[in-house]
C-alpha cells in the first residue's frame, strides 16, 4: 500500500473520529455514518484445479509477498496428537523436491528471498518474500516446500528434541508454565483449546512421519487453501508463474476435514488456582474466562473496550498495577479470537510479595469495566483504535496478513473498510452492555504460579472463591 494511501486512511480514520465526537451543544449527540477508508481492489482469480488466488496490486516497490493459507491448523490436530499439525509445518522446509533443508535456503539467500511456514489453532501458512525480478525462481521452490515435502527423518528428529528441551526449559520458568497452565485451567484437558498448538512431552515423543504425512495428506490440499498475492504484479504476469507451480496440485483422496472446534463451557463460579513454584521472585497471574470467536458482530466495540482495560500503555489495567502501585513491569488484557471462541483473559507478571494485593486491583478494574465510561476516556480510545489502524496495512506483508484473516474467518470482504465506522459509532451505554455480557468477574478462573508459601495467605484473605492447587507434573501430562 502506498504512503498516499496510508495518509489518505489516517486522514479518513481521523475525519470520522472527529466528526463524532464533536459535540452539538443544541441537540443531544447524534452518531452519523463515518467514512468509509478505501480499500486497494482485490483481485480474484483461479488456478485450473480450482485454487482460489487474490491479487492486489502494490507497485510502489518491485517486491512481490505470496502467501499459501492452508485452512487447518493445530485445532485440526487429532485426539491424542495434539501438536502435529504444528510440527507438520515445521517440518515443510526442512526438506522438499529435490533438497536439502541447507539447499532449500541456500537457494532463497541467492534470490533475496525469504521463506517462512507456520501455523496457528486456525490455520498454516507458506509465505514467501521475493523481489519481482527473483519471482518466476523463487515460486518452484516454495511449491515444493508447499507440496512435495519430504519430513526427513533426521530432521524430525531434531525438531522433536527441540520442543522436548523447550517443554523441559519451561518447567522452570513461570511465563512459560502460565501459559501451560492458564488454557489448560479455563478448557481442559481434553479440549483442543486447553493444550499448546505446540502439543506435550508424550505426545511428542511418540509423534512418528507417518503422523505427519496422514496430517499433511489431509489437510494441505488446493480445496482447503487459498495463495495471495500482494505486490508488484498484474494478474496477467503472476497467474501463469502460480499456475505452473501450482496448478497440478491435486487432493490425495476426498477424506473429510476435521470438525470445527466446540465452544467450551463457561465456569458456573469463580475458582482460584495455584501452581507452585517454590523461590519465584514474580507471581505470574492470569485471570479470565472463555471469550469469543473472531466471527462475532462485537469485534469493533470490544476492540475499544478492551483498548480501555488492558489494551494500551494508558489502559486502567496498566496505569493500575504498574503507574499507580508499581506491582508489575506491565498488565494488560485481551480478547484471543479464533475460528472458536478462545480466551479472554487479563494478565501480568507481579512481585511476588505483592501478588494479592495486585489480584484485589486486577478485580478492581474488571468489576469497574462494568460502569459507565467517562466520555473524554471514550474518545481516547476510539482515537487509539481508529487512527492506529491504517497501519496495519503499511507494508506488502502487513496487507497479505489482512487478506489472510478474511480468508481463514471467512469474513466480508469489506469488513476493513466498515472497521473506522464501525469503531466511531461506539457509544458508552454500548460498551456497558457488552462488557456486562463478556467481563463477568465472579464466574473467571483465577491462576497463578508463583511461590506457594508466600502467595496462598494473601490470596486467601482476598476470599474470592475455592482454592485449587495444580502440580507442575500435572500440566505436562
Amino acid at each position: 500500500m502506498t504512503r498516499a494511501l496510508i495518509a489518505l486512511m489516517v486522514a479518513a480514520a481521523a475525519a470520522a473520529v472527529a466528526a463524532q465526537d464533536r459535540p452539538d451543544r443544541s441537540k443531544p449527540p447524534a452518531i452519523g455514518p463515518a467514512p468509509s477508508l478505501k480499500m486497494p481492489a482485490i483481485q480474484k482469480q483461479q488456478l485450473t484445479n480450482g485454487l482460489p488466488v487474490w491479487i492486489v496490486e502494490h507497485h510502489e516497490v518491485p517486491l512481490a509477498q505470496v502467501n499459501l493459507i492452508v485452512r487447518s491448523g493445530s485445532a485440526a490436530d487429532p485426539i491424542g496428537k495434539y501438536g502435529v499439525g504444528s510440527l507438520t509445518a515445521a517440518m515443510l522446509d526442512e526438506g522438499a523436491g529435490p533438497r536439502a533443508a541447507l539447499e532449500i535456503a541456500d537457494a532463497l539467500e541467492f534470490l533475496g528471498a525469504n521463506l517462512s511456514t507456520t501455523s496457528t489453532f486456525d490455520a498454516s501458512a507458506v509465505r514467501l518474500s521475493v523481489p519481482v525480478s527473483k519471482l518466476a525462481d523463487a515460486l518452484p521452490i516454495m511449491a515444493d516446500v508447499a507440496l512435495k515435502p519430504t519430513f526427513p527423518a533426521n530432521e524430525l528428529d531434531r525438531l522433536r528434541q527441540e520442543r522436548l528441551t523447550g517443554l523441559l526449559q519451561a518447567r522452570d520458568n513461570p511465563a512459560a508454565l502460565i501459559q501451560i497452565a492458564f488454557p489448560r485451567i479455563v478448557f481442559g484437558p481434553t479440549h483442543r483449546y486447553g493444550t499448546s498448538a505446540n502439543g506435550l512431552p508424550p505426545a511428542v515423543e511418540a509423534f512418528t512421519l507417518a503422523d505427519l504425512q496422514t496430517f499433511y495428506r489431509l489437510h494441505y490440499r488446493p480445496d482447503n487453501a487459498a495463495l495471495l498475492v500482494v505486490g508488484d504484479v498484474t494478474p496477467a504476469s503472476i497467474m501463469p508463474m502460480l499456475e505452473k507451480s501450482f496448478g497440478a496440485w491435486q487432493a490425495e483422496g476426498m477424506a473429510p476435514l476435521t470438525a470445527a472446534v466446540p465452544t467450551a463451557p463457561q465456569f458456573k463460579s469463580r475458582q482460584v488456582y495455584i501452581v507452585d513454584k517454590p523461590d519465584a521472585p514474580q507471581s505470574q497471574v492470569r485471570i479470565g474466562w472463555v471469550g469469543v470467536p473472531r466471527s462475532t458482530a462485537d469485534y469493533a466495540p470490544l476492540e475499544v473496550l478492551n483498548t480501555i482495560l488492558g489494551g494500551s500503555f494508558t489502559s486502567r489495567l496498566n496505569q493500575n498495577l504498574r503507574e499507580e502501585h508499581g506491582y508489575s513491569y506491565g498488565a494488560s488484557s485481551a480478547f484471543d479470537m479464533r475460528l472458536s471462541a478462545g480466551p479472554f483473559l487479563a494478565s501480568a507478571g507481579v512481585q511476588s510479595d505483592k501478588t494479592g494485593p495486585a489480584i484485589q486491583e486486577f478485580f478492581n478494574e474488571l468489576n469497574n469495566i462494568s460502569k459507565p465510561i467517562p466520555e473524554e476516556e471514550l474518545k481516547k480510545a476510539k482515537n487509539y483504535v481508529a487512527l492506529g489502524f491504517p497501519g496495519e496495512f503499511e507494508t506488502t506483508g502487513d496487507l497479505a496478513r489482512k487478506l489472510e484473516d478474511l480468508v481463514i474467518y471467512n469474513l466480508p470482504e469489506d469488513s476493513y473498510a466498515k472497521f473506522v465506522g464501525q469503531v466511531t459509532s461506539v457509544t458508552a451505554s454500548s460498551l456497558q452492555a457488552l462488557a456486562a455480557r463478556y467481563i463477568q468477574p465472579d464466574r473467571m478462573a483465577v491462576v497463578v504460579v508463583g511461590d506457594r508459601r508466600s502467595i496462598e495467605g494473601p490470596i486467601r484473605q482476598l476470599n474470592l472463591g475455592p482454592i485449587n492447587f495444580v502440580t507442575i507434573d500435572e500440566l505436562f501430562r
